[in-house]
């Protein structure tokens, strides 16, 4: 039988259950508002802060945010140029508007203007923000990484399997992906990262989703294929695209689904096995639940003493996100399941408020940009708070700097060991490097979300994030700032004396 948590009090804000992260936390002070760079809005857009961030003091944690010559001491001058050259080409949104559509039209059909673009896009691009074409480059960018103080999350990317086969293919190069962390040194793997729509057709996410939604609504609906679970739903979880009383599951939907569950399982096992945790990344609300429920099926399984194998994704732009991370939290406590969350804004908001609208419903995406900050702050710091308490470990997944400054603030106003693996900050592999590096040198855990696989296969992957995410680079002017300005500085210093760039490797 699934669990089933009492929702009534427990469902108020979480500001009653703990202090908010833009609380007065020790003796900090925020001398002044951060623009925010990873959620993007049209109606928010305009508000962009083109100085750099002032060096933020809470008590004994510093993450300075202003001194470049320290946050890219570890980049060399060559590499550091390209990425802002990327960046500045990146922010332009005609430009990546015409890449899309070039990288969709029939151009791609004749193969030597195909070879022609795809080798530009192989050394700008795809080199930016990709790891590598196999599991061997992906290797060698996390040792960069490493060499530098961050760790990798490795990402097979891979999403919307169609049938079982395809499914199989997918799972062997995940398992791949985990096995060739044997050969990396200890913790330099962060996470092994995986889509469920990469091991279970997209199809039957959508019937048990379907299915889900539909016992939320009628609880005397059976499910006999249905294996205990945290919570799923809050009371505030959209509904809407499930209207209709859904069929049963076919005897070969069944099937399918038990192949599925035990494809996660054999990742859960390896991931176990090579000492690397999972993390499931979440996706549309249309399938999200059946994510939910394979995520938490799974962690009841392998989560076991102190340290979680499998981390879930709550996805902050939505409406829901903290009701469903307390319900899932504290069902976990009740059974002694200790489980990880990856804390995200989300990357959907344009496809989820057009299937909305077009279905006659309100978008489950917070109205303002704001809510969705302070949605991400609030499941932080209620994540933050469970950590401290001994329960629960945490994954904060942003570009916004105020988020992360805020967040590590809280983590040693509550004696969370910076170096805690129970906790962990997290950016994309190529964005935000500023921010990644000013939480190091405060000597948090870092890791970069690193997807890799061949150019062909990884660009379908890389356009879809890059038209649901449009405008997040062009609003995201602290990287570009900042490189631009260490930049200036070498070739002041190799002008007036002879050198300056630093040597390691990144």
């Amino acid at each position: 039988m699934a669990i089933r948590v009492l929702q009534g009090k427990l469902l108020k804000s979480l500001r009653s259950y703990t202090r908010p992260l833009n609380s007065a936390v020790s003796s900090s002070v925020i001398s002044s508002p951060v623009s925010p760079i990873t959620f993007d809005e049209k109606h928010d857009q305009a508000v962009v802060v083109e100085k750099p961030i002032p060096v933020a003091a809470f008590g004994g944690a510093h993450v300075n945010l202003d001194d470049e010559e320290r946050l890219f001491a570890s980049i060399p001058t060559t590499r550091l140029l390209r990425a802002s050259a990327n960046l500045h080409a990146a922010a332009i949104e005609p430009f990546v508007d015409l890449g899309m559509w070039i990288m969709k039209s029939k151009l791609m059909e004749t193969e030597v203007v195909k070879d022609i673009i795809l080798g530009t896009i192989r050394h700008t691009f795809y080199e930016h923000f990709c790891a590598g074409e196999d599991t061997a480059a992906a290797g060698r960018s996390v040792m960069r990484l490493r060499d530098a103080g961050l760790r990798g999350m490795l990402v097979y990317a891979l999403e919307y399997a169609s049938d079982n086969e395809s499914c199989d293919r997918n799972l062997a190069g995940f398992l791949s992906t985990a096995e060739s962390t044997k050969a990396l040194p200890p913790s330099s793997v962060s996470f092994i990262i995986v889509k469920i729509s990469a091991i279970c057709p997209m199809k039957l996410l959508d019937r048990v989703s379907d299915l889900l939604r539909w016992q939320h609504k009628d609880p005397s609906f059976k499910l006999p294929w249905k294996l205990d679970s945290f919570p799923i739903f809050s009371d505030n979880s959209p509904l809407y695209h499930t209207l209709e009383k859904p069929e049963p599951l076919t005897q070969e939907e069944e099937r399918d689904l038990l192949l599925a569950q035990e494809r996660l399982h054999k990742l859960c096992q390896k991931c176990s096995e090579v000492n690397v945790p999972l993390s499931v990344d979440a996706e549309h609300t249309r399938v999200q639940p059946a994510i939910d429920y394979f995520t938490y099926s799974s962690a009841i399984l392998y989560n076991r003493d102190d340290t979680p194998v499998m981390y879930g994704t709550i996805q902050a732009y939505l409406k829901d996100a903290k009701e469903r991370l307390l319900l899932a939290s504290n069902a976990a406590d009740k059974l002694g399941i200790p489980m990880g969350f990856k804390v995200v804004r989300g990357a959907y908001m344009s496809s989820e408020s057009k299937l909305a609208s077009s279905l006659g419903f309100d978008s489950p995406i917070h109205n303002t940009i704001q809510d969705t900050h302070d949605c991400y702050n609030d499941c932080a710091s209620f994540m933050l708070d469970k950590i401290a308490n001994g329960s629960g470990a945490l994954v904060l997944a942003t570009h916004n700097a105020e988020s992360g400054r805020l967040a590590a603030a809280k983590a040693y106003d509550l004696g969370i060991g910076k170096v805690s693996h129970k906790l962990e900050f997290a950016q994309l592999f190529g964005m935000s490097e500023a921010l990644s590096f000013g939480l190091k040198n405060a000597g948090f855990q870092v890791s970069k979300y690193m997807p890799f696989g061949p150019i062909d296969m990884v660009m379908p992957y890389l356009l879809r994030r890059a038209e649901e995410n449009r405008g997040l680079l062009s609003a995201s002017s602290l990287d570009r700032n900042l490189m631009r300005k260490e930049l200036k500085r070498r070739l002041k210093a190799a002008v007036h004396l002879g050198g300056g760039a630093p040597q390691e490797a990144y």
